[in-house]
């Protein structure tokens, strides 16, 4: 009996074709490290101060997704759509206002903040406005190292009137489930002292995710700049000699030879070559008491 084995192989999206998808942990670790930073700020310790963050992943969405709260913020070069575990909101909710766990110690409050029972506890206008704040608090974060990593000549030109709150642009809207195939990204953080984790995701629109992309490719961009701003034939470098005289001599009168003898020779046309190649013949001169070649022609 011959058993037959079923490898499952990667299907490729030609939309992503040429795109450099491949780079997108290189974004990931930045978002990484701007997110970590952010929750250790003083104005932002009072939320996240007993968390930290275990991971950064990009993924797309299979239709699968069953998370219903989501939210959208309308960032500088589009929408950005956020969206929590219950379980991380409420832990924050505990950790900043005390919550269910007031009666505990602080520290055994902030130890069991992760491991809130969701169904016991309902949805109040707190845990609404939190939601809004840490998405945009977050989404701030999130639009800001996009807006960073690319090029001067692409950023976002600011909307007119803009510029006196950081947060005044992502202001929330309703929002529903992102489309199957949006790519989003997940953050799994962690509680410091119990070690419970859990996650919020991003959602990037058509816009947002070509600016992550684009600034992917700006190094290399730039570098493909750099080598062709010039034509090749201005480019390539060849090695050049010139051959000021030549004379033929008998072997006998090469043996002859003796120090201080003098060989008569006439300057006339020198020969330029490229390795073997006679291209040219040039004028020799003197210019500041060096030999230089001049009044190039082309050899025939």
């Amino acid at each position: 009996m011959t058993t037959t084995k079923q490898t499952q192989h990667q299907v490729l999206d030609p939309c992503l074709l040429g795109r450099p998808v491949h780079l997108l942990h290189i974004f990931a670790a930045q978002l990484r490290d701007d997110l970590a930073q952010s929750m250790r700020l003083n104005m932002n310790r009072r939320y996240w101060g007993g968390f930290r963050v275990d991971d950064v992943a990009f993924s797309r969405l299979d239709g699968n997704d069953l998370r219903s709260r989501w939210l959208s913020f309308a960032a500088p070069a589009g929408q950005i759509a956020f969206a929590m575990e219950r379980k991380v909101l409420l832990s924050v909710l505990n950790y900043r206002y005390g919550g269910a766990a007031k009666a505990e110690p602080k520290a055994e409050a902030k130890a069991d903040a992760a491991a809130v029972d969701e169904s016991a506890v309902r949805v109040t206008a707190t845990e609404e406005r939190l939601a809004v704040v840490l998405g945009q608090q977050l989404c701030a974060i999130l639009a800001g190292r996009i807006e960073l990593n690319l090029p001067a000549s692409d950023k976002p030109a600011p909307a007119e009137g803009e510029g006196e709150a950081a947060d005044a642009e992502f202001k929330p809207m309703p929002g529903s489930p992102p489309p199957k195939g949006t790519w989003v990204i997940t953050v799994t953080v962690a509680d410091a002292a119990s070690g419970a984790t859990g996650q919020f995701w991003f959602a990037l629109d058509k816009q947002l995710m070509a600016c992550v992309l684009r600034g992917l490719l700006r190094d290399r961009d730039n570098g493909k700049k750099a080598r062709s701003a010039a034509p090749l034939a201005q480019r390539l470098q060849v090695g050049l000699v010139g051959r000021l005289a030549s004379k033929e001599v008998t072997l006998g009168s090469l043996y002859d030879l003796q120090v201080g003898d003098v060989i008569p020779i006439s300057l006339s046309r020198a020969d330029v070559l490229l390795e073997d190649s006679r291209l040219f013949t040039a004028a020799v001169t003197e210019h500041k008491g060096k030999l230089c070649l001049t009044s190039f022609e082309d050899a025939e």
